[in-house]
């Protein structure tokens, strides 16, 4: 079997990588050809695909299934996004695949390769419909105010969206701006990352340098991997830290929670016998103080960064008390317990 590294055009990834880092990027169309395509497809793009693994284990633990409606990504670049989507849930292959994409390029790059991974796939190339599950994937930070109110007829049309972004500032604060836009004009559900529908908590006062973002843990092998590692040092990525910022709505009623579930933000910061621990829940966003002394396995699991992001929290005023992993899958609750990868 050929090496796929072997076939990567890097001077490919690195115009891609002063493109990107061009604050105007999102004006330009990127893709010049198939290498740059597949170049993509082989690196930045499998990062991404690693976020959305992350946030779509996260779906299942929350107890989320998808609508039985068509899957549509939008702004599909090379198709990581949907292909990520239909691994985690191939019940859904059934139901078909809509894509576009600005770039004509990518629109056939990424239905080439989603019929090569999925070859039974019904795939179509036009308009997302009414109804469909829209995947909406490392595009918001890119468009103007003009072409994100564009994209609002489309999402309000939706069943269902799952939106994940870089962990920037910048694009979790446009992502909490479309919660609560769409939280006060349609009939759509907060499913994730929020534990509950109400105000975001990062719009209150003493918030405002705050933002909501998480980290998807990359697969071992690659820091042992030569190729991996090349990337890394040509594209000048540290390639242990994954962040993003997501949001999931549905028109559909959210399994509910246990009162005392929240969701914890970011890392937690450690110091010598205590960490501190941003919590969401509908009372806010609080920063909470975990113990050594009371929880060792919790503060232990702290230092390793293996806490889940959703837990079942009890307090005493700051001080936590009991921090439990929760899940809705089976045997999906217990004290400290790391992610499962």
């Amino acid at each position: 079997m050929s090496n796929p590294w072997e076939q990567i055009d890097w001077g490919s990834l690195e115009r891609l990588r002063q493109g990107f880092l061009n604050p105007e990027a999102g004006l330009d169309d990127y893709w010049r050809s198939d290498e740059d395509l597949y170049a993509y497809d082989q690196t930045f793009a499998q990062r991404i695909g690693w976020k959305w693994d992350y946030v779509l284990q996260q779906l299942r633990n929350r107890g989320w299934t998808p609508p039985q409606a068509e899957v549509f990504d939008w702004g599909c670049g090379s198709g990581i996004a949907h292909r990520s989507f239909f691994r985690a849930y191939p019940q859904s292959l059934a139901n078909g695949l809509g894509i576009w994409d600005r770039s004509a390029l990518a629109t056939r790059y990424a239905a080439q390769t989603a019929r090569k991974f999925f070859p039974h796939l019904s795939c179509r190339v036009s308009a997302p419909s009414a109804g469909g599950l829209l995947l909406i994937s490392h595009v918001l930070t890119e468009l103007g105010e003009a072409q994100l109110e564009e994209l609002f007829p489309i999402i309000r049309a939706a069943s269902a969206v799952i939106c994940v972004e870089p962990g920037t500032y910048d694009a979790s604060r446009r992502l909490i701006a479309l919660r609560e836009r769409l939280r006060g004009e349609s009939e759509f559900q907060v499913i994730a990352p929020c534990v509950h529908g109400c105000a975001c908590g990062l719009i209150h006062e003493g918030h405002a340098s705050d933002w909501c973002h998480f980290f998807a843990p990359p697969p071992s092998a690659i820091f042992t991997d030569p190729d991996w590692m090349r990337f890394g040092q040509a594209a000048g990525i540290d390639l242990r830290s994954l962040p993003l910022s997501y949001l999931v709505l549905d028109r559909r009623p959210a399994v509910a929670l246990p009162s005392e579930c929240v969701r914890l933000i970011a890392r937690p910061r450690v110091y010598k016998g205590y960490a501190l621990a941003a919590t969401c829940s509908s009372q806010g966003v609080f920063e909470r103080r975990i113990s050594k002394r009371t929880l060792p396995d919790v503060y232990k699991a702290c230092k390793k960064d293996q806490l889940e992001s959703l837990a079942a929290m009890d307090c005493n005023e700051n001080e936590v008390l009991r921090l439990d992993s929760w899940s809705a899958q089976p045997g999906g609750q217990e004290s400290g317990r790391p992610p499962s990868t």
